[in-house]
């Protein structure tokens, strides 16, 4: 279990505080909005009207006591980036920013942030994968080069067991699991047969997974 300081009650910062409640970590939030605080009191452990920027305030929170900071506000970046910035001045031991631009993304982690987060690109970024092709069905991007992928099982390999299709050698494509009818099964051995039905969790540099499923 975590302690995590969350500073806008946004839609972001309302969607955060409802997981991190069902994953059972402690939420203070904090916004200037009242009604925003009272939306998502039933989902914190604290919560707290105030304005970020304001060092006094923050400094009252006890910002070094958390484990990780998250400042979430939209549509007016001088405080984001204001509030982050004290944060990391008071302690903050982890700190990350959303950023809905590249600039300020990279203003953020000149000044106090950690980490970055960009939901709407990233979204972006995983549908235009995901709808662009009859094959892919999910996607986790690892980092530039590499990713993870859900996808179908290409109809030549139906009826083949893993070891005699064995992308490992011709793609250096590793497959993690198989799905089929819901269900993940991560025991891939080489002599498993794959079927039509199945779909495939595989991990690999993303220019290798695109031409090998021709994505």
């Amino acid at each position: 279990m975590k302690s995590i300081l969350l500073i806008g009650t946004n839609r972001l910062g309302s969607l955060l505080v409802r997981e991190f409640h069902k994953l059972g970590h402690q939420v203070m939030a904090v916004d200037k909005n009242e009604a925003r605080i009272n939306s998502v009191l039933p989902f914190v452990t604290d919560a707290q009207i105030g304005d970020s920027t304001n060092a006094a305030f923050l400094r009252s929170l006890g910002v070094a006591s958390f484990d990780v900071c998250i400042v979430t506000i939209g549509g007016d970046f001088q405080s984001s980036l204001e509030t982050t910035s004290l944060l990391k001045e008071l302690g903050g031991k982890l700190v990350v920013a959303r950023a809905d631009r590249e600039v300020q993304a990279k203003f953020l982690l000149r000044n106090g942030a950690d980490e970055v987060i960009s939901p709407e690109k990233q979204v972006a970024e995983w549908a235009a994968i995901r709808y662009a092709s009859d094959h892919v069905l999910d996607y986790v991007k690892l980092d530039e080069e590499h990713a993870i992928f859900e996808v179908a099982v290409p109809g030549e390999w139906a009826g083949r067991s893993v070891g005699q299709i064995d992308i490992r050698k011709r793609y250096e494509i590793n497959i993690l699991g198989v799905k089929r009818h819901g269900r993940m099964d991560l025991s891939v051995t080489s002599e498993l047969v794959l079927t039509g039905d199945m779909t495939l969790l595989v991990l690999g540099e993303k220019k290798a997974i695109r031409k090998c499923f021709r994505i």
